[in-house]
């Protein structure tokens, strides 16, 4: 039986009178996809703010890992990485840059090591000295989650990651999105309700700051 790796109980988070989260309970086990799932506004891009110590929340208990979040969110902070939904690539920089940016950074050992090696997996090799402003919708995202890859974070989040790419470009980034789910857990936040059941073992349905299911 998998160990839970994320554990939320009665997550609340307000802005004034608008309730965001509204007491959220989830699970997610160790190595598995978890897909949330919600129209706009919904609560899922709140939730993995919250869980990723990027935005504070009012009430209930994170633990990422065994870790409190409240207590230590710089020891969660050393097992996580995330890739947004506005995309967080310096688009002056090219794909080679970019990652030896976060290599930096992170002061992360075998740097170029680590650079070649996610070039590759994430099909970047034609693309290694191109500015990131002049790739292609689907090609910015694979460099996106590679920047939160290459830091091999115990548990990868990724928000609305296919969010305005066309049919073919969707269907590549699910190919990587399927080949990371063999190395770390993945939390992936999606409208698509065949994205969720293409890429995830476990799917929860949220609407208006509650999970329902």
């Amino acid at each position: 039986k998998m160990a839970d790796i994320i554990t939320v109980k009665n997550l609340t988070k307000n802005y004034g009178k608008l309730t965001a989260l509204d007491g959220v309970d989830l699970t997610v086990k160790d190595r598995e996809c978890f897909a949330l799932i919600g129209l706009n506004g919904a609560g899922k891009t709140t939730f993995i703010n919250v869980v990723t110590t990027l935005l504070s929340y009012d009430k209930g208990e994170v633990l990422i890992d065994g870790i409190d979040l409240l207590k230590n969110p710089f020891e969660i902070k050393k097992i996580i990485n995330v890739s947004p939904q506005e995309s967080a690539v310096c688009k002056n920089l090219t794909v080679e840059e970019n990652l030896a940016l976060i290599v930096d950074l992170y002061q992360l050992q075998d740097g170029k090591q680590k650079i070649e090696q996610v070039i590759k997996e994430f099909q970047l090799e034609q693309k290694r000295k191109v500015l990131a402003k002049k790739l292609s919708g689907g090609q910015l995202k694979r460099l996106s989650i590679a920047l939160a890859v290459i830091t091999e974070p115990k548990i990868l989040f990724l928000d609305e990651p296919t969010l305005g790419l066309d049919v073919m470009a969707r269907r590549k980034l699910w190919e990587v999105i399927k080949e990371q789910k063999s190395k770390r857990t993945v939390f992936l936040t999606t409208h698509y309700m065949e994205e969720a059941e293409a890429l995830s073992d476990r799917i929860g349905i949220m609407k208006s700051g509650s999970l329902l299911a």
